[in-house]
C-alpha cells in the first residue's frame, strides 16, 4: 500500500512538472504573439499615416510641376483595392523613391513650405517604421526559434503554431531567393 502511494505521488509530481513546463512555454509563445500583433498594428497605423501624407502631397506636387507627368500611379491604384501591410509598405517605398527623384528633377518643389513640412513628416514616419520593422522581425526570429526547437516545438505542435514570415515576406526556410528583393 505504501509503495502504491509513492508511485501515485511521483506520478502527480511528474504531471505537475509537465503542466508547469507546458504553461511556461505556452505563455512564452503568447508573449511573442502579443508583441508581434501589437507592433504589426503600430506599423499599420504608421503606413496609413504615410499613405495619407503622400495622398496630400500628390496634388501639391502636381500643382508645382509644369510638366504633365504620371506620378504615384501605384498610390492612386491602391485607393480602390485592399492590400496587405507588406504590399502597402513596398508601394510606399516606391513612392518615396519617386518623390526623391522628383525633388531632384524639379528643384522648385523644395521651395514650397507645405511640401517641406509633409516631406519631413514622411521622413519621420519612415524612421519609425524601420525601427518597428526591426522590432517585429526580431520577435519573429525568436518566435520561429521557439516553433522549431525542442521542447517548445512540441507545444507549438499541440497549439498548432506555425512559423511566421518576416515583415518583408522573406521566408528563410525555402529555396526561393526572389523573395529577398524589394
Amino acid at each position: 500500500m505504501e509503495m502504491l502511494m509513492i508511485v501515485i505521488l511521483v506520478i502527480i509530481i511528474i504531471v505537475c512538472l509537465i503542466s508547469i513546463f507546458y504553461a511556461s512555454i505556452y505563455n512564452k509563445f503568447q508573449d511573442y504573439i502579443i508583441r508581434i500583433n501589437e507592433v504589426e498594428s503600430i506599423i499599420d497605423k504608421n503606413l496609413r499615416n504615410k499613405y495619407d501624407l503622400i495622398n496630400r502631397l500628390i496634388p501639391i506636387i502636381k500643382g508645382n510641376i509644369d510638366k504633365d507627368k504620371d506620378m504615384f500611379e501605384e498610390i492612386i491604384k491602391i485607393r480602390s483595392r485592399k492590400i496587405s501591410n507588406f504590399e502597402l509598405y513596398r508601394i510606399l517605398m516606391q513612392s518615396s523613391i519617386q518623390l526623391s527623384s522628383l525633388k531632384k528633377e524639379f528643384p522648385d518643389i523644395n521651395k514650397s513650405d507645405e511640401i517641406k513640412k509633409l516631406t519631413k513628416q514622411i521622413e519621420d514616419i519612415d524612421s519609425k517604421i524601420e525601427n518597428y520593422i526591426d522590432y517585429y522581425n526580431d520577435n519573429i526570429t525568436i518566435y520561429n526559434t521557439l516553433v522549431k526547437k525542442f521542447p517548445s516545438n512540441l507545444i507549438a505542435l499541440f497549439s498548432k503554431y506555425k512559423e511566421k514570415l518576416f515583415f518583408d515576406r522573406k521566408d528563410m526556410s525555402d529555396d526561393d531567393y526572389n523573395d529577398f528583393k524589394l
